[in-house]
């Protein structure tokens, strides 16, 4: 028998145990085991399979039928893609017998790309003698071998071990662990040690498979600490163990095959894709696995067709949970696994991606012969091939490839890998506080958006009336209001229920751009990113700007598709503000070109913004304006109820307390929700700590809430704010006023010091003067509770709050020494 070849291995002795593929890594770095990862779908997962000793015709996997005989194999046959030429042809191996009396690794396989470059370098005499019928490599897509049939893409078995008796030992149905017989009747597998067993054999007897999960009568009594003697089987009797059992038990090895070809010496070889099993990886199995999990490695290997067993079946999550009478070669795969750096990434998230470039290159000649329909025409030679692919090599794109060309795809945690992933999300099914703190996440997506309804309307109508019109001159909205009011989420909502009327026919096709002024790196960028996504190309700001004026003020002739009008949203206007306030000009001098076709709402904090520019820009922006004002605590009552909508999680009275809290603060609905919350984060680990029965019916209570206010607002920075010196606290209140009066989150330290100076007359307070208050500005720098600019700039320092404005307005509107502050909060 053949064993399992590694890659780069020498010729292993007979009798000796193949390493296996490198799942663990020995360096002495690697000394924290990173836990295995969760599901990330909380849906239940399919514990149990139903074995019958007569396979269902409905089985989801096609299980072949293969005869297996242990004796020496007698014939090969290959099935081509191509049916009807195979049979009028010869098979070119009949009745021959492929003799292996000593099996060997191959050699070290040649990187694809070397082997390129050093076979067009032969002569022409080596091209003619390497054209000789011994001198081809012949791929297939699907090869009969000793009655079993294996595709690429199969799932199988592979021997680990040379000469092990074990492995021709392979009953088709598991024998019942309690009577040690197979018979017809039907079998029912223990989720924990997945055992067979007869309903008849069982104490007391099934009648017939209960739904859900079902443990074994000998594993529950081993959870309870009793000693259990399992069944002895009859005298005379060897129980022989299944190719699921020897898998589990690191006897044998599962593989997917990603290439099957015969070898330049006659040898038929499979490229193997690894799996390996929980305890094989750095953690090891852990309590929330499945028994019948593998990991996807990223380790492949040659291996000869003699090493294959049969088939198993390696299902995603989706697949596994429909299969329950799948028979016992079922396996769930979610995750790979990396062998070298001992990380785990979510397939579903990876497969969709670009595929790794070593691996698509030795995966070359797989892919030239794919489109062949017969053996004559998958003789692929390796000159040939190589030349074919060295002159069809794909040219590199004119234009780098736009941020936007690949929106959508994921390339952060889950393409890097993640050493741990949140362990509670495959235990159990959510609670209703589970269910309350995912919908209560900022991040979380609303279905509606309550107590905007009437500046909905108002942008709604501002946009129709721009787009619909024939000229479609071009206008400018301005939107303001303090943080958390919904602002940005408002005009979004309006723009998503404007694409569903586009898609209807209803109103023009239109572009939308979309940029936030805090992404940027400098408020000129702005060009290259509203060229970017007007053409998909990204260019330095300079030239951006260039062909931007050429496209709205020259009026230059634009394609059919470039001829709708285009709506522009700039959140965070208030930071393209520069010195000349040139950016904001140019912005908005686009609209009032004749063939501009070009929309914009501006969208910032400061309600007095364009009375701060400059005359030519205010003019620009125009008389159109909408406030949005802060809550008050029956609309983030509505707004909090509107998304729990369906989740009995939250008592009524504490929804309100929450509510009237953060009005009288800000009426900032973000904070309002943040306070929920962290409020139902609180009660879900006092019900989990105390493992109360009652678990799905606790609700989030006052006492709750107000530890999640306090939580928030006894924060160590508040702390600080608070027990601050009394010019600590007029220089954090000159901050805020600040902030309030232009808009600006920074500031320089001469600006900050008039407005103290200010602040101290008003209220008979003595200027402590520049040098002590240029101390107070660094000890709060040290504190961190400023940012302060690097350098020695003295009056010119930019200094910016580190926390929101509402902390500070927090810490001290009460303070009793200077209860001035308050009015400037």
């Amino acid at each position: 028998m053949a064993e399992t070849p590694s890659r780069r291995s020498q010729r292993t002795p007979k009798k000796q145990k193949v390493p296996p593929p490198s799942f663990s890594d020995s360096s002495p770095s690697c000394h924290v085991l990173p836990p295995t990862p969760q599901t990330l779908d909380p849906s239940p997962r399919r514990r149990s399979l139903r074995l019958t000793s007569t396979p269902q015709a409905s089985t989801p996997p096609p299980t072949p039928t293969s005869t297996r005989n242990s004796s020496r194999r007698k014939s090969l046959k290959f099935a081509s893609q191509n049916a009807d030429n195979l049979s009028n042809q010869k098979p070119k191996y009949a009745n021959s017998t492929p003799t292996l009396l000593s099996p060997a690794s191959p050699e070290p396989v040649q990187s694809t790309r070397k082997r390129k470059f050093a076979e067009l370098e032969k002569s022409g005499s080596e091209k003619t003698r390497a054209l000789k019928p011994g001198r081809k490599k012949v791929y297939y897509k699907k090869v009969v071998y000793d009655g079993g049939e294996f595709a690429v893409g199969d799932d199988v078995y592979v021997k680990r071990r040379e000469d092990a008796s074990s492995d021709d030992e392979d009953p088709e149905v598991e024998e019942c662990k309690v009577c040690f017989m197979a018979g017809r009747a039907v079998m029912i597998e223990c989720d924990d040690c997945l055992g067979g067993f007869h309903l008849k054999c069982l104490n007391p007897p099934l009648k017939e498979v209960p739904e859900g999960d079902w443990i074994c009568g000998f594993c529950e009594a081993k959870k309870l600490g009793k000693t259990v003697q399992l069944p002895v089987p009859p005298k005379g009797k060897k129980r022989a163990r299944t190719a699921r059992e020897k898998l589990l038990a690191s006897d044998l090895y599962a593989a997917r095959i990603e290439s099957i070809w015969k070898d330049v010496d006659g040898t038929y070889r499979f490229k193997a894709h690894w799996y390996i099993i929980p305890e094989e990886t750095a953690a090891g199995r852990q309590p929330h696995n499945l028994r019948r999990e593998l990991y996807r490695t990223n380790d492949f290997a040659d291996a000869e067709m003699e090493s294959i067993i049969r088939h198993c079946y390696i299902l995603t999550p989706k697949e596994f949970s429909k299969a329950n009478n799948g028979g016992d070669d079922i396996f769930l795969c979610e995750y790979e696994y990396d062998i070298h750096w001992h990380s785990f990434k979510r397939i579903a998230d990876i497969d969709d991606g670009e595929e790794d470039c070593e691996e698509a290159e030795s995966d070359r000649e797989w892919n030239s012969a794919e489109g062949s329909g017969s053996d004559s025409e998958d003789d692929v030679e390796y000159e040939e091939e190589n030349n074919h692919n060295l002159l069809n090599r794909r040219q590199l794109p004119a234009h780098p490839l736009a941020a936007n060309s690949r929106k959508g795809r994921i390339f952060g945690l889950q393409k890097i890998g993640a050493k741990k992933i949140p362990e509670h999300v495959r235990s159990h099914k959510l609670t209703e506080l589970e269910k309350a703190k995912a919908t209560l996440l900022l991040a979380t997506l609303p279905k509606s958006l309550p107590c905007r309804n009437k500046e909905m309307e108002e942008v709604t109508a501002f946009i129709k009336g721009s787009i619909c019109e024939d000229q479609c001159l071009g206008k400018c909205l301005y939107i303001h209001g303090v943080p958390g009011t919904g602002k940005t989420m408002s005009v979004l909502s309006v723009m998503r229920n404007l694409k569903s009327e586009v898609d209807a026919g209803s109103i023009k096709p239109y572009c939308f751009v979309e940029i936030n002024g805090l992404k940027l790196a400098s408020p000129e960028h702005i060009y290259s990113v509203i060229y970017e996504a007007l053409n998909g190309h990204r260019v330095g700001w300079k030239k951006a700007l260039k062909l931007l004026n050429e496209r709205f003020s020259n009026g230059t002739e634009r394609g059919k598709q470039d001829n709708r009008p285009c709506i522009l949203l700039i959140d965070e206007l208030d930071l393209l503000v520069t010195r000349n306030q040139s950016v904001l000009y140019n912005i908005l001098d686009w609209p009032t070109k004749p063939h501009s076709r070009l929309i914009i709402i501006g969208i910032a904090n400061t309600m007095d913004l364009p009375e701060k520019l400059l005359p030519r820009i205010s003019s620009r922006m125009g008389i159109q304006r909408l406030c949005f004002g802060p809550y008050n605590y029956q609309q983030l009552q509505e707004i909090i109820s509107t998304r729990l909508n369906g989740i009995n999680a939250f008592e009524k009275p504490a929804i309100e307390f929450a509510s009237r809290k953060v009005a009288a603060v800000s009426g900032d609905a973000r904070r309002a929700l943040e306070i929920c919350r962290r409020a139902a984060e609180l009660a879900d680990y006092r019900v989990k700590k105390v493992h109360s029965s009652a678990a799905g019916k606790a609700l989030v209570g006052m006492a709750d809430v107000e530890a999640a206010i306090q939580e928030m607002f006894q924060a160590p920075h508040i702390q600080v704010m608070r027990s601050s010196s009394r010019f600590s606290k007029i220089f954090l209140a000159a901050m805020v006023y600040e902030l309030h009066k232009t808009g600006m989150s920074e500031t320089t330290f001469e600006k900050l010091a008039m407005t103290v100076s200010c602040l101290c007359t008003s209220n008979g307070e003595k200027f402590p003067g520049w040098d002590s208050l240029l101390k107070v500005g660094c000890m709060l720098g040290e504190c961190r509770i400023l940012l302060c600019e690097p350098g020695v700039k003295h009056k010119l320092q930019k200094l910016q709050l580190n926390f929101p404005s509402d902390d500070v307005a927090f810490a001290l509107k009460e303070s009793k020494d200077l209860p001035w502050l308050a009015k400037y909060m």
